[in-house]
């Protein structure tokens, strides 16, 4: 590292103003001593930290001060979250302790702390040291949700100051942060987080997508807010005549959402029509919100014309976050559909800052007619957390699996026979509803009825459906059930019963050996059941009991067992020998200090002959030279090429990240990869001959496989072939857009 020009005077007048404007924002929360408590916290931080730089070369201090702001800014947090925040560093990176914390702050500050430190010392090969974080923090969620604000907090300054991180190391963060925490600031309804967040994830792991997005955007900028200027007019002319109190933005949509439009149409920019949208936010009173929205809606609509599909009523019935807002889209005098959000003000604060603005309102609102007279989506999921975490023994990766499904939530709504109101993750089947309802019924679950029609278990449930369980005391979980259930509590359930049945066979099994081996007078030992497992090529003692229960191996088999051994076939193998010899699991780390040795450098080389490592492209996303790549080590000790873009990297990277392998293209090579090309079109006579001629003929390129279809003059058709590289391929992609009727060209995964 560089040695660094540093001027003392200036960073300490620089801390100085970072901490008296968070105090300034902070001022409004505070009551009778929380001032003191605050500064008391920023010292102890700033000694803490004492001589501290960031990767940047920053002061340390910088860090937990900006965590503290974005809690409070952001988030709308309060006095404990911002002194949590400025000391959620110490523990982890100073060798203060939990007990000092809890000493100088009291419990509640150090419970927050100890939810937010990692946990340190030796993991056990194969887990996953990442998970096992997540878990932790995760746990706190239902103790006390500042934990995860405080996290989220973190991870959006850690994104926001990437840049001075090596590329592994910002491909490991970003990936963990779309795989957990963005969708975990939208689950509790902090959409700009969650947004910047999946935006920032973009810059970093597909930096030109992200610039060119960027770039056209701002291109685009001028004609975009003549045409919102336009476009909004008419309605505030009509709203301020009918003494609406009301303020109207045009907002562009994040570029991730647009990379995601893009990409799962395979259409360029310019064809992503619905770039921004239009919110409209009322102040009103409480007992006026509903009748309000609906009334803005009817003045939008008399001036633009709706698409009924469109229409997206969230006043009526909230998400399960807490979101409130009526959405539509409408056609403007240009031709072009316009997404309209109404709103009002408390919706919007709630829409912006989530979880800490429902529990302003929460406290601020008293009778009949207030949000505090139900008991909110957010808590209502929360409830949902606690249980599945209570009853949730398996291992960090699977915790934290199930947890993650319970994020996203697109939701169906559905009636039980009495009409109560149950809302469900998007995709729920019968059986999803029956866990939900309890356990047993879950477990016992036949069949339904929906609006009185007869249905099996995996039927899907749609708005609106009237749902009658039927079940059976003779009916027992299968591991089928996994394949169409989505909800985590029906997941988590399913896999508590199968384990226990598990338990119970591999015990069962035991008993078969320990008896049969006794006819042969040997006593099952650890040795004798390291010997059992190596003679019937078995992972572990428990798999061969648990396949002997099953009768997929014959208990008969034994006796063979105990003839090679009398023969002295297979060698004793002492106790706890086998975990000694077997080879340690391969990790990045470990690979990367072998080429190191090997051939000067710490990352894989690929498309050299001369590589030591073996290593093979991942069928996933198929990378060709040129692209971004990483190297994934799998459990079997293999090594996997994927693309950084690659469906399956944010999992990989965000649970695995010590199988990580650091890799890059050789400058020279001769190799071809396969590339699937989807061309999109107007027909003619002719076309299909245009096309192959430019990719036989002009640019001599192999061509494994062509299907094009044709309907009503349009035709869709996908070409798989051989390339060299990216450059040959987007020059490909360039020739085959100029062919006449052609309208798109993009790349999927064969």
């Amino acid at each position: 590292m560089e040695e660094l020009n540093i001027d003392i005077e200036a960073e300490n007048k620089e801390i100085v103003r970072r901490y008296r404007k968070l105090v300034t924002l902070a001022r409004p929360t505070f009551k009778k001593g929380d001032a003191e408590m605050v500064r008391k916290a920023f010292k102890f931080a700033l000694e803490a930290h004492s001589g501290t730089r960031r990767k940047s070369g920053e002061p340390y201090i910088y860090h937990p001060i900006a965590v503290a702001q974005i809690a409070v800014e952001e988030i709308g947090s309060g006095p404990t979250s911002i002194i949590a925040a400025l000391l959620h560093d110490v523990v982890e990176d100073t060798d203060w302790e939990l007990k000092d914390i809890e000493r100088e702050f009291g419990a509640k500050v150090a419970q927050i702390i100890d939810g937010l430190t990692k946990i340190s010392g030796a993991f056990t090969p194969g887990s996953s040291q990442q998970a096992e974080n997540f878990r932790k923090m995760l746990l706190t969620l239902t103790d006390d949700v500042r934990v995860i604000l405080i996290k989220l907090a973190d991870r959006l300054h850690n994104m926001r100051t990437l840049e001075s991180m090596q590329r592994n190391s910002q491909l490991k963060i970003a990936s963990e942060t779309i795989y957990l925490y963005a969708p975990l600031a939208h689950r509790l309804g902090l959409y700009a987080i969650k947004t910047e967040l999946e935006d920032l994830y973009l810059k970093y792991t597909e930096p030109a997508v992200y610039k060119e997005i960027s770039d056209k955007i701002k291109q685009t900028k001028a004609a975009r807010t003549k045409f919102i200027k336009d476009f909004i007019a008419p309605i505030d002319n009509e709203l301020n005549k009918q003494n609406f109190k009301v303020t109207i933005k045009g907002r562009p949509k994040s570029i991730h959402s647009i990379w995601n439009k893009m990409r799962k149409q395979g259409i360029p920019f310019e064809q992503v029509y619905d770039l921004f949208a239009i919110r409209i936010i009322i102040d009103t009173a409480y007992e006026h919100e509903k009748a309000d929205c609906w009334k803005v809606y009817s003045i939008v609509t008399d001036y633009y014309m709706p698409s009924p599909e469109r229409l997206r009523d969230w006043v009526s019935t909230p998400k399960s976050n807490g979101y409130e807002s009526l959405h539509t889209t409408v056609m403007s005098k240009a031709g072009q559909w316009v997404e309209v959000q109404i709103r009002t003000q408390r919706m919007d604060d709630i829409a912006e800052k989530g979880y800490a603005a429902h529990w302003k309102y929460k406290d601020a609102q008293t009778g009949n007619h207030s949000p505090a007279t139900r008991e909110s989506g957010i808590e209502q999921w929360i409830g949902k957390v606690r249980e599945m975490i209570e009853q949730n023994d398996s291992n960090a990766i699977d915790f934290v699996n199930d947890f993650r499904s319970n994020l996203f939530n697109d939701e169906v709504f559905v009636f039980t026979p009495k009409g109560d109101l149950k809302v469900l993750p998007a995709g729920s089947c019968v059986l999803d509803l029956a866990f939900d309802i309890h356990s047993q019924v879950g477990a016992r679950c036949i069949g339904a009825k929906i609006n009185q029609r007869l249905v099996p278990i995996n039927s899907k449930l749609s708005n609106g459906d009237q749902v009658e369980i039927l079940t059976s005391t003779k009916q027992r979980p299968s591991a089928d059930w996994l394949k169409f259930v989505v909800s985590s509590k029906a997941i988590s359930k399913i896999k508590e019963v199968l384990r226990e049945h598990t338990r119970s066979q591999i015990s069962e099994g035991r008993d078969i050996v320990e008896r049969k081996l006794k006819q042969f007078k040997i006593t099952l030992s650890d040795e004798i059941q390291n010997q059992l497992k190596s003679f019937f090529s078995q992972k572990t003692p428990q798999d061969l009991f648990l396949k002997i229960a099953q009768g997929t191996i014959d208990p008969k088999e034994l006796k063979r067992f105990k003839e090679a051994r009398d023969e002295g076939f297979p060698r004793p193998v002492p106790a706890g020998a086998a975990a000694s010899s077997a080879a340690p699991l391969l990790d990045g780390k470990s690979i990367e200090r072998e080429l190191r040795r090997t051939q000067g450098t710490d990352f894989l080389v690929i498309g050299r002959g001369d590589s030591k490592i073996e290593y093979a492209l991942a069928t996933c996303c198929n990378p060709i030279a040129g692209d971004t790549i990483f190297g994934y080590v799998t459990s079997t000790g293999s090594i996997k090429i994927h693309r950084t873009s690659c469906p399956n990297a944010p999992e990989m990277m965000a649970q695995h990240g010590y199988r990580i392998l650091k890799a890059q293209w050789a400058s020279q090579q001769d190799s071809s990869y396969s590339v699937g090309l989807k061309v999109m079109g107007t027909d003619r006579i002719g076309l299909v001959s245009d096309v192959t001629k430019v990719i036989s003929q002009q640019l001599k390129v192999n061509m494994e496989s062509i299907a094009l279809k044709t309907t009503d003059g349009v035709f869709d058709g996908e070409i798989v072939l051989s390339v060299q590289d990216t450059d040959h391929l987007n020059e490909l992609i360039h020739l085959l857009s100029k062919v006449e009727g052609v309208v798109n060209v993009s790349r999927f995964d064969v």
